[in-house]
């Protein structure tokens, strides 16, 4: 039971295979981001009401 027994998970990591003794690891689905909401400014509002003032 070593480097050359391909039924250990030694065995596994060397020989570069996957199976019951070193199962591969499951990627969570991520969700796609959300796209952003461009925001709206009001400078001309405020540039009146500085005016104003």
């Amino acid at each position: 039971m070593g480097k050359g027994d391909i039924k250990t998970k030694r065995g596994k990591i060397i020989n570069g295979s996957y199976g019951v003794r070193r199962p591969r690891k499951k990627v969570e689905a991520t969700p796609a981001p959300k796209p952003k909401a461009k925001k709206t400014t009001k400078k001309a509002s405020s540039k009146k009401a500085k005016a104003e003032a």
